[in-house]
């Protein structure tokens, strides 16, 4: 089995080659435009129309170039639960490059190791694994509590990775989760139904225990939240308090050190 190096840095390799693609694909596109530009050089009047439309073209294709692609809506449940050992009892930062509308952002999470390793195995084997990546955030909340479910490729709220797990762990006694947590969604009354789906608290919730308790807080954000926020400013895409965000995220990528 390869090392968390060799993941890390095979996962860094996929990233870097992601992002270049993405360049070439956009300079490629600048030499297209800029090529029409050049043969149209007929009369002054209507060079200057011509001009004027690529200008508008050429700012519309721009918008589309840095609108956030859409995730990849697929069932990848053919992944096998880590050995909690994986955590190494020690805080892992983790960069979420996400995107929504035509913004871009680094949301960075500190990985609690120690209080949450069966949780932190999870999701950093998944990370480095590439199972996050090109994924979406299905789910947002913005009455009683305040949070941005992600981590399922299917988008339904029911996907997993082929396997699930518990017990609760590092679960807050008084049921409140400040601005900033990073917990692990399960299905109601079952301490056993972690998988891959996670949520990040934008505004202090106080997110009532039941029958199985909390909910596995395994780490917080230590920047990126006005992303998330701004998110949640936009609503969800039918207006109710609880539904897909009006403006789609996408996580397209994930690196773990």
């Amino acid at each position: 089995m390869a090392s968390t190096k060799q993941r890390q840095r095979a996962q860094q390799a996929r990233q870097a080659e992601k992002r270049a693609q993405r360049q070439a694909a956009k300079r490629a596109h600048r030499q297209r435009v800029w090529g029409l530009v050049a043969g149209f050089t007929v009369l002054a009047l209507v060079a200057a129309f011509v001009i004027a439309a690529l200008i508008n073209n050429n700012a519309s294709a721009a918008a589309a170039a840095s609108a956030c692609p859409a995730g990849v809506e697929e069932a990848r449940d053919d992944y096998e639960l880590a050995d909690p050992s994986v955590a190494e009892d020690r805080t892992w930062t983790v960069t979420l490059r996400a995107c929504s509308g035509d913004t871009e952002a680094d949301i960075v999470l500190e990985l609690d190791g120690q209080k949450a390793p069966q949780a932190v195995a999870s999701f950093v084997t998944l990370a480095q694994g590439g199972y996050f990546d090109d994924t979406g955030c299905h789910r947002l909340v913005t009455e009683g509590i305040h949070v941005l479910q992600c981590g399922d490729p299917t988008f339904t709220g029911s996907g997993s990775p082929g396997y699930s797990f518990g017990p609760i762990e590092n679960a807050p006694d008084d049921d409140v989760y400040p601005a900033g947590t990073v917990a692990m969604a399960r299905r109601g009354g079952d301490a056993e139904s972690m998988g891959s789906q996670f949520f990040l608290v934008y505004e202090e919730s106080t997110i009532p225990s039941d029958d199985a308790g909390g909910y596995t807080v395994f780490g917080t954000i230590t920047s990126g939240l006005d992303f998330v926020r701004a998110v949640a400013d936009t609503g969800t895409a039918d207006g109710a308090s609880d539904g897909a965000p009006a403006t789609p995220v996408t996580i397209e990528g994930v690196e773990t050190q």
